[in-house]
């Protein structure tokens, strides 16, 4: 009988009102990821005016960690949101995040650089990107929510793909706003001025994202939960207090949320890094290969969502998984040949070496901007990393200075400790002209030649690994809508999600970058998608229960 009244309620929906539903939830949902997504590929940029200070390694990290902040802060406004959306209502939730998150978006345009107002100026970016992370945090959880329970059961997998598909056009936009910016100012204006604009452009989005969900009516099967007094008074102490709920929540983390934070972002944010810093591909062109997955991946989310209400959520979602984990790494080892194969060769013809003593070499893994590269083995490290060359590492006695072996050179880097600031910037600089003329004598190219690289095996690989990811997350906001209970369901659902978005995926770039950085080996950062997404696979397989079909009706 249940199972009857809650499907009676969305066929009583006449058909443009779905597609309100679906259309409202989606474009309201991209504009928020758009914000949310312009600061992920902007971390070059990001780098430079923010954290210049600490080199361009240590500056990147930085803004990479940056990035993660805001995602740190996603389950806090799962939970706040989460209980306002099981107490008031979805509708409510979810039109509150689309203002914090635009007017946060927009502020971080009109901040001033550190150039302009020192150490002020980033400490304003870390409370915006705060804002920003608390309102993703109540946003997605709502969009899948209202959809899921407005849909026909038949069809949820289907409707709810369409909410799935609001990451790729947010991403879509990003890069597009991106581009065209960058192509149409230069890069020079771009980075001086011109990177502020993108996140300009968000205020018009935001009052369309705004009207658009006044437009909406709180969902039906909420209705009849708030009709019934039955809407939860404790949504915590529920959802997390007792064991029948808190091991779904778990199933739901390991089972699918682990896979989903860390191959989804090292597929649509890690690559960018990787194409650029490791393989020295032009900005444009990496923003333009990662926007060719975001398209491709838009219809994909739909399919695999409709596929899910045919087979089955879990086998949709397993599959999906288990090839991003055997695709990774031949995958990314692909990408390189292809990118720039001049680099690749010469890697394997010319390996470099980095032998030091390793008590002097530390994992320059700072934000704070007072450590600096000041050892032999760090200064070296520094500016192989700094520019994405990888190394292999070799212990030398205690006390010797780090050598850098590019074939057969030997190249010894100075040692910082005990210089005076400007006196060790000189070192510094004197000693990457030495490296940078040994590299290139040994054939490591200083960018990608258009020419030589094979750009539609480039992209041909990187859609592989977009499929994957896709046919992971395309069914995953049916499934997670009908796991838990409506009582608790905004609450439950949101926090496993943005535990594992918010911390698994969005600290994947700075984990791993630092990784590479420490081992020297530019494939070595894949380790960290790679173990999550294996502990997904093995604990979907086992625990994860199919879903499809079930009433999200009260209980």
């Amino acid at each position: 009988m249940a199972e009857a009244a809650v499907d009676a309620e969305p066929a009583q929906i006449r058909p443009a009102s779905m597609a309100t539903v679906v259309a409202a939830s989606t474009a309201g949902t991209a504009f928020e990821w758009y914000d949310f997504f312009i600061f992920g590929n902007l971390v070059q940029v990001i780098s430079r005016n923010f954290f210049a200070q600490l080199g361009p390694t240590a500056g990147l990290i930085a803004s990479l960690a940056l990035f993660g902040v805001g995602f740190a802060f996603r389950p806090l406004g799962a939970l706040v949101f989460g209980r306002l959306g099981d107490q008031i209502g979805r509708k409510a939730a979810f039109l509150t995040c689309v203002l914090m998150m635009g007017g946060a978006t927009f502020l971080i345009g009109a901040l001033p650089t550190s150039a302009q107002a020192g150490a002020i100026a980033p400490i304003l970016l870390i409370l915006l990107r705060v804002l920003q992370g608390a309102a993703v945090g109540g946003q997605y959880g709502g969009a899948a929510i209202f959809v899921a329970e407005h849909a026909p059961a038949d069809r949820r997998g289907y409707f709810t793909g369409w909410v799935q598909t609001s990451a790729a056009f947010g991403l879509t936009a990003a890069l597009a706003v991106i581009f065209v910016t960058r192509r149409s100012l230069g890069e020079e204006a771009f980075a001086a001025w011109g990177w502020r604009l993108p996140f300009f452009a968000s205020a018009v989005l935001v009052a369309a994202s705004i009207w658009m969900r006044l437009r909406l009516t709180e969902s039906p099967a909420f209705q009849q939960l708030k009709a019934e007094g039955g809407a939860s008074a404790a949504p915590y102490a529920e959802a997390f207090g007792r064991w029948s709920n808190l091991k779904l929540v778990l199933i739901a983390f390991l089972g699918i949320m682990c896979a989903q934070g860390a191959y989804w972002y090292t597929v649509f944010f890690y690559a960018d890094v990787f194409m650029e810093k490791f393989l020295k591909v032009e900005g444009d062109y990496a923003n333009l290969v990662i926007m060719i997955g975001a398209l491709v991946s838009a219809p994909s989310y739909v399919f695999f969502g409709w596929l899910s209400d045919r087979v089955g959520r879990k086998l949709v979602m397993w599959g999906g998984m288990t090839l991003g984990l055997v695709a990774l790494f031949p995958a990314f080892m692909v990408i390189s040949q292809a990118a720039n194969p001049a680099l690749t060769h010469a890697a394997r013809t010319t390996p470099v070496v980095v032998v030091a003593d390793p008590a002097d070499c530390s994992l320059q893994f700072d934000i704070t901007g007072k450590a600096r590269p000041v050892t032999s083995c760090d200064i070296a490290k520094s500016l192989l990393a700094g520019g994405g060359v990888g190394y292999a590492n070799r212990p030398a006695p205690a006390g010797s200075l780090a050598v850098v072996q590019v074939g057969a050179r030997r190249l010894a880097a100075p040692e910082g400790r005990g210089l005076s600031g400007p006196a060790l910037k000189a070192a510094s600089a004197a000693f990457s002209a030495q490296l940078s003329k040994a590299l290139a004598a040994a054939g490591y190219p200083a960018g990608s030649d258009p020419a030589q690289r094979d750009g539609p095996l480039l992209i041909g690989v990187f859609l592989v690994l977009v499929i994957a990811a896709t046919a992971l997350y395309g069914p995953m906001a049916a499934a997670l809508a009908e796991l838990f209970p409506m009582r608790v369901r905004y609450t439950a659902l949101s926090l496993p999600y943005h535990v594992g978005a918010g911390w698994i995926g969005g600290f994947q770039p700075v984990a791993s970058f630092s990784i590479v950085v420490a081992t020297g080996d530019i494939y070595a950062g894949l380790w960290y998608p790679a173990i999550f997404t294996a502990v997904s696979v093995v604990c979907c397989l086992l625990f994860f229960p199919e879903t499809r079909g079930r009433s999200l009706a009260p209980a």
